[in-house]
């Protein structure tokens, strides 16, 4: 018998989350973002089952190249646009959109012979100072751009949020004043909304929207969950118990031993740990779903295995099943205990030691 570590996607809740994108904004053309292996749930499964989208959006021409495989033919956006100016060829083959967000980018662009123009985003540095160029610049990179060979208009302008996030935060509404100042006169559509601008901000949802973390049932914001979102999980992380054991009063649970049983009580060990993806850091506390009802993480969490409190379910044996995260026990309550985001957990499943199983059966208006 292998291993019961199991990842579950649920493609009928990946599917009902980007109607809920379009519920949101039904006149705006949706890029949805597949990066990172499709945010841990495998780019080749998701690229297929999001294959209505406008556009897929990934970070390299590995990934559009994945992204081509599955039979993909829209545009497939490039959102860190080439590394190196040699991929420019392959990115006009494959009629693939770069985002263009330096100066080396368009020097490189202007300097390459193509056989045929490419599509091209220009990134406007809004405000998170990480990549695009300046909004006093942004005019004369325009200009370089319209009159490129290599570029076929319409060249569409972009940016990214920093804290959108945080509702609460005005940093929001200051990056769209300074992009809205960048474009003011400029027919193309943009391109703004990430996750949280499409639920949070509603002034962002115009041009193309590039729904990423919501795409699998997760919450964009600092707080709350999915759920809260009227999303749907994606992945639910499954395992069982392969142990049980009765403790006395005072007896160490696990390395370090820094968790000690305040009474004489059972012990379950369940069959998964960081080297599946589980994060090391949880803390005791942290809430597993064990035949539908919570108990709580009890010391710290080894390579393989986990131990938890059975006090609540003295009757649960080997074999039970155990739910991590996903349909009935939120990613985000659990990143939350390990002091890390959702991102990070679903990104951070093994490939190599849990395996992955697609369901594809619950009706789209389902809300778990």
């Amino acid at each position: 018998m292998s291993r019961t570590v199991l990842a579950e996607i649920d493609l009928t809740a990946l599917k009902y989350n980007l109607n809920r994108v379009r519920e949101l904004a039904p006149e705006c053309p949706v890029a949805v973002v597949v990066k990172a292996d499709g945010y841990g749930h495998g780019l080749g499964r998701v690229a297929q089952a999001l294959s209505t989208a406008d556009a897929c959006a990934v970070a390299s021409i590995d990934e559009a190249l994945l992204v081509r495989e599955t039979g993909f033919t829209r545009p497939v956006i490039l959102l860190e646009g080439f590394f190196d100016s040699s991929e420019l060829k392959v990115i006009a083959s494959q009629r693939f959109t770069a985002v263009i967000h330096h100066e080396w980018q368009l020097r490189a662009l202007e300097q390459a012979e193509l056989t045929a123009p490419i599509k091209v985003w220009l990134k406007v540095d809004s405000g998170m100072h990480r990549l695009g160029f300046p909004p006093e610049k942004s005019a004369e990179v325009w200009q370089r751009l319209s009159t490129c060979a290599n570029v076929v208009e319409p060249i569409i302008p972009m940016t990214h949020l920093a804290n959108a996030d945080d509702r609460d935060d005005q940093t929001t509404v200051q990056q769209l004043t300074r992009f809205d100042a960048v474009t003011t006169g400029v027919s193309a559509e943009c391109s703004i909304a990430n996750s949280a601008a499409i639920l949070g901000w509603p002034q962002a949802r115009r041009g193309w929207l590039r729904p990423g973390i919501m795409l699998y049932g997760v919450s964009p914001f600092v707080t709350g969950s999915g759920e809260t979102c009227q999303l749907q999980p994606v992945m639910t992380l499954r395992s069982a118990l392969i142990a049980v054991n009765h403790h006395k009063r005072g007896d160490p649970v696990g390395y370090g031993g820094s968790w000690n049983c305040p009474e004489d009580m059972p012990v379950g060990v369940v069959a998964i740990g960081y080297g599946d993806g589980y994060p090391r850091h949880a803390r005791p506390g942290t809430p597993v779903l064990l035949n539908g009802k919570m108990v709580p993480l009890i010391g710290r969490v080894s390579m393989d295995m986990i131990s938890v409190d059975l006090r609540s379910q003295p009757q649960a044996g080997i074999g039970d099943p155990v739910i991590l995260w996903g349909r009935g026990l939120p990613v985000e309550f659990i990143a939350e205990h390990a002091a890390t985001i959702a991102y990070e957990l679903l990104c951070g499943v093994t490939r190599s030691r849990v395996r992955h199983t697609e369901i594809e059966e619950r009706n789209h208006g389902e809300i778990l």
